[in-house]
């Protein structure tokens, strides 16, 4: 009688134990009179039926289990945790203890899921992404390398670009080349141009349809590219990982890359001469810059330019040209003897400048601004320079080096270079964990050459996709030569790579150039017009005909072709090949052995300058 009382008293606990420790369960969301009792008669049935022998008490305990352990598992879920939401969009639901809550819980999902549909198209997403896996600052061409390599090897990647231009990225050299000498006036004002083997390309790297809009970005399954354009990157929170932009936007990240390239230089006379002036003059950087002066290039008579680089010597030519088909006057100076005087020896410099003077351009070199000033009268804008003279122009280009873009270190903390200027990343081009630089603004160490930066487009692409490759866990480090190119036309270019400055010593060999030695030339028989694309194409040749002479250069020789090595303790530091092309792994490969040469001749026979 003892052990049927025990037993008894044991299935009420047990009893009371599925009614209270489940209440929530679907056992009890409309089911309680359906099992509740048939499992406390059970209970009982099985304490009487043991109290009458150990027979009937094992074997309604062997019932009470296994009918037990069937029900347990099919309706009770203590994981079970009620949608209140579901009661919150449908108010007039009915109650808990409702004996149809089967067929009211199917109801009641089918209406969810109708709301939930409705709601989600109603509500529109977020103009600019809260989150970015992958965010870019700047939208020039090291970004564009870099997310190319983000999803080469991450497929569904999501990244966001950020750029202050109200355009898609685009290639920069063709707006101070081949966008000049194109006579199609609907093809420019839609940045197409010919290529000097007449082929039409766009300066934009993808069309329109290749990005995302960035609101869909996040919801994009298989990731994307979005642009978030006419916005700028006002801080920069390493720590948070957060960017915050110029309208109060802050968005987050788990990498990202600053590829913000740079700004024209001003000069302080042009500067401080006041809006007149100010109004009458371009910083030339980008399509927008492009865009003015080609439409100011058809409607003034003259056009001043300030600087003899790479920039100002292309312009200047291009310039010079469209002023021989009209009256437009161009003037260009200075403080250089020649053009691209901190760049190419002496006696090439005066060439380059006699072929710029050839092109139409008055060039008064030696000469640099003292002060500008707006006469109300000619309503010209007056340059005087420092030899005394004076220069009255329209309009006036100044073209004097760029300042890389690095505001964002005062928020972010990263290092910026003392010497060269930029942010200093490690070799992997890594500034701080997780946040990378490329491009124009990235000071990375050389191992042949020293720490240095590069502006120009070979590198902004390998910094780029190294970048990109290495946010996506690549881990490789950057030992790549950049070079780069600038064509005086389709007649005349050249391509260099290393140190060149003209301060240092240089051996200069030359042949008589032939119909395939120009920039037209190459391009035309690669069919590709961005001249870094084009290595492809080139294979090392050894010289079979007669070696090259050194000698004093003439400076009334005609510098068809040739090489100009760039000498540091008997090591070559530098090249620039002169109408000479698809020959840069020959120097790539010159300058990374390091080796010291007594004799340059043997280096000369590399680029097979007497072949036909």
């Amino acid at each position: 009688m003892y052990r049927c009382r025990l037993l008894l008293n044991n299935s009420r606990s047990i009893s009371r134990c599925l009614h209270t420790k489940a209440p929530k369960s679907k056992l009890f969301q409309g089911q309680q009179t359906k099992f509740q009792q048939p499992i406390r008669q059970m209970g009982f049935a099985a304490g009487e039926t043991a109290g009458k022998g150990n027979v009937f008490l094992v074997t309604g305990l062997v019932t009470f289990t296994v009918f037990g352990g069937v029900v347990w598992k099919k309706y009770i879920n203590l994981g079970y945790r009620p949608d209140y939401s579901k009661k919150l969009l449908m108010p007039g639901s009915s109650s808990e203890n409702d004996t149809s809550g089967t067929s009211k819980e199917a109801s009641t999902e089918t209406a969810t899921s109708g709301v939930t549909e409705k709601t989600a198209s109603d509500v529109s997403l977020p103009q600019i992404p809260e989150h970015a896996p992958y965010l870019l600052i700047g939208a020039g061409t090291a970004s564009f390398a870099a997310f190319r390599a983000i999803r080469g090897n991450d497929p569904k990647a999501k990244v966001l670009v950020i750029t202050e231009e109200d355009v898609n990225p685009y290639m920069r050299p063709p707006l101070s080349k081949e966008l000049w000498f194109s006579d199609d006036k609907e093809g420019i004002k839609q940045f197409k141009f010919k290529q000097w083997n007449g082929k039409e390309r766009s300066i934009f790297f993808e069309p329109d349809s290749f990005y995302c809009n960035p609101k869909e970005l996040p919801n994009k399954e298989n990731g994307g590219v979005a642009i978030l354009r006419g916005l700028k990157v006002t801080s920069l929170d390493i720590h948070k990982k957060v960017a915050t932009l110029c309208n109060g936007s802050k968005i987050t990240f788990d990498k990202c890359l600053i590829a913000t390239g740079g700004t024209p230089r001003n000069l302080p006379a042009i500067s401080r001469a006041g809006k007149d002036v100010e109004k009458r003059t371009t910083l030339f950087r980008n399509v927008k810059d492009f865009k003015s002066l080609e439409e100011i290039s058809r409607n003034v008579k003259s056009i001043a330019i300030i600087g003899g680089g790479f920039l100002g010597s292309e312009l200047a030519c291009a310039l010079g040209k469209r002023g021989k088909d009209s009256d437009l006057q161009v003037t260009q100076f200075f403080p250089e003897s020649g053009n691209m005087g901190r760049v190419l020896p002496e006696y090439l410099s005066n060439w380059t400048t006699n072929k710029v003077s050839k092109e139409g351009v008055s060039v008064i070199p030696n000469a640099f601004l003292k002060s500008a000033a707006f006469d109300q009268g000619s309503e010209q804008v007056v340059l005087t320079l420092s030899n005394g003279n004076t220069v009255s122009a329209d309009h006036v280009v100044v073209a004097v080096g760029l300042e890389p873009n690095v505001e964002l270190s005062k928020s972010s903390g990263l290092e910026l270079d003392d010497v060269h200027g930029g942010y200093r990343v490690n070799a992997e081009l890594e500034a701080r964990t997780n946040v990378w630089a490329a491009g124009d603004v990235a000071c990375f160490y050389d191992i042949k050459l020293g720490r240095r930066r590069v502006e120009h487009h070979d590198h902004a692409v390998v910094s780029g996709r190294l970048a990109g490759e290495n946010m996506t866990g690549a881990g490789k480090a950057y030992w790549h030569q950049s070079m780069f190119w600038s064509d005086l036309g389709p007649d005349v270019g050249y391509e260099a790579i290393g140190i060149v400055d003209s301060s240092l010593p240089t051996v200069g060999v030359f042949a008589k150039a032939t119909a395939k030695d120009t920039p037209k030339a190459v391009v035309e028989e690669t069919g590709e017009g961005i001249r870094s694309e084009t290595e492809q194409a080139a294979t090392v040749q050894s010289q079979t005909s007669s070696p090259p002479q050194l000698g004093a250069p003439s400076y009334d020789e005609d510098y068809g072709k040739g090489v100009v090595f760039y000498v540091k303790d008997k090591t070559v530091v530098g090249l620039v090949l002169w109408n000479v092309f698809n020959k840069m792994p020959v120097a790539r490969k010159i300058i990374k052995e390091g080796k010291e040469y007594d004799d340059l001749n043997e280096l000369a026979k590399l680029f097979d300058l007497h072949s036909e």
